[in-house]
């Protein structure tokens, strides 16, 4: 086993936190939690405690101290886990309690203590990091080993072939390259879909115990499905699993994938358990459009005080990326798409708002990716919440969304995309093809002539259209 790397630098590495601390802090539970990057361990407490992690340079057994403290509540096998191999906690003296760590690897180690937050007491994290240059490594090696068999296949094939291939390669030199193909085929539209919550930020919990994180989480799954099913468009999950990301790195994920549009799909729940339905919001750089959209921004914002990251502590070039969707293009189709997708979900139950909402919400502040986040059903609605854990309903919810992802990017998808040279939206010759959710009115709108004069100059009687027809548009009146 390699040596455990902390993030200390002493020879004898150490941390000590006090201030605040009671006598017998007990430890109610261990929870854990394993994200792309980390691997996190969470102590619910009573209250703050004193704690003391070691490890020795020869080590690969970290050791925490829980000064003053009682342990309540069993520790959880880690037999399957990727990193910790075991835990085993026991009282010292009868005064604390230690902790010892049997680690799978070498990794690094981040410790803090939070404040009571959402649904959690006082808790101490442990973030456990991979060491990189393990990784490294492996990678080398893996790329080092394939370049080798690639190496060797081609020898065998040079010798095989003989004189075809210098034919191939005339050939080869005729056709395209493969990034030459794809940027004649046009790119993928890339929709990032972000399931709230997650890890030790559960979101909103039913009245028959469904978090809020798995429900989202299973939708989100099943429109990535019907994205990647799409000609010309699909999906990027932010989040696969059971575990958190903060609000802010959601959109970095987004933004690293190159994301056309980003959507965010939550669980609404209130005090009242009688209020259903679904709703859909953008964001307001003004104020929220009703008092319910600000007090669920102010809740859903909430997120990452429950997982350790202020939001409070960003430096003014960061906060000017972050907080300023000043670009009228970047609102216009979070708007467009919005309310398509108010329209689709009447199809999947009842809708709360008829409207689209605008909030303050901190995951939708990004300036560059048009984004709404969607409220698919009350789970604290008990009949809601048997929705939200039916798959069929899940598929629903999935669709509604799809619907209204996919009719604004076949009306206008973005240049060089597969979508835009497919229907080519672009007016040529003042002419317009008709896609799937098209109507006449919206069509003489947008292009900003009267829906009669439209009707006249392409000799429609009455306002049927069909996906596929090509329609002549007349100069503006």
């Amino acid at each position: 086993m390699k040596k455990l790397l902390l993030l200390f630098s002493l020879p004898f590495y150490y941390l000590l936190l006090s201030g605040g601390v009671v006598a017998d802090v007990t430890i109610n539970g261990v929870r854990s939690w394993t994200a792309p990057e980390r691997t996190r361990l969470v102590f619910d407490l009573s209250g703050p405690v004193k704690y003391q992690l070691t490890s020795s340079a020869d080590t690969s057994s970290p050791t925490l101290l829980l000064k003053q403290s009682q342990l309540k509540s069993k520790i959880p096998s880690f037999n399957k886990h990727k990193v910790i191999a075991s835990i085993v906690a026991k009282p010292v003296n009868k005064k604390s309690v230690q902790v010892t760590f049997k680690l799978r690897k070498a990794v690094k180690i981040k410790s803090f203590q939070l404040d009571p937050g959402g649904r959690y007491g006082y808790r101490l994290v442990l973030d456990l990091y991979a060491e990189e240059r393990g990784r490294e490594s492996k990678v080398a090696k893996k790329r080092s080993r394939n370049s080798r068999q690639q190496q060797r296949a081609t020898s065998k094939a040079d010798k095989r072939n003989g004189v075809k291939k210098q034919q191939t390669a005339h050939k080869r030199a005729q056709s395209p390259t493969p990034a030459t193909a794809k940027k004649v085929r046009g790119r993928d539209i890339v929709i990032a879909i972000d399931a709230g919550h997650g890890g030790e930020d559960s979101g909103a919990r039913g009245s028959e115990g469904t978090y809020e994180k798995d429900v989202v989480l299973a939708i989100a799954n099943k429109l990535k499905k019907l994205l990647d099913k799409e000609a010309g468009i699909r999906g990027v999950l932010v989040r696969k699993s059971d575990y958190y990301i903060p609000l802010r790195k959601r959109m970095e994920i987004a933004r690293k994938h190159h994301a056309d549009f980003f959507v965010s799909i939550h669980a609404d729940a209130f005090p009242d358990p009688s209020a259903r339905g679904s709703s859909v919001y953008v964001l307001s750089n003004k104020g929220a459009s009703s008092e319910a959209a600000h007090w669920l921004a102010k809740r859903e914002n909430q997120a990452d005080l429950v997982g350790g990251v202020s939001l409070d502590d960003k430096d003014d070039v960061l906060a000017s990326v972050l907080l300023d969707l000043s670009q009228a293009a970047s609102r216009q189709v979070s708007h467009e798409v919005a309310q398509m997708t108010v329209r689709n979900l009447h199809k999947a139950g009842k809708v709360h708002f008829s409207g689209v909402q605008k909030a303050g919400f901190a995951v939708l502040k990004s300036p560059d990716i048009p984004s709404m986040l969607v409220e698919v059903a009350f789970i604290s609605n008990p009949m809601e919440e048997k929705k939200l854990r039916d798959q069929v309903h899940q598929e629903k919810f999935a669709q509604a969304i799809l619907g209204g992802v996919r009719r604004h990017f076949h009306r206008a998808p973005p240049p060089g995309s597969w979508l835009a040279m497919r229907h080519k939206r672009k007016i040529r010759g003042r002419q317009y093809v008709i896609v799937p959710g098209d109507t006449l009115s919206e069509i003489a709108q947008r292009h900003q002539v009267s829906l009669s004069r439209l009707k006249d100059f392409n000799q429609l009687g009455q306002n049927d259209i069909r996906a596929g027809q090509v329609l002549k548009i007349p100069a503006e009146s």
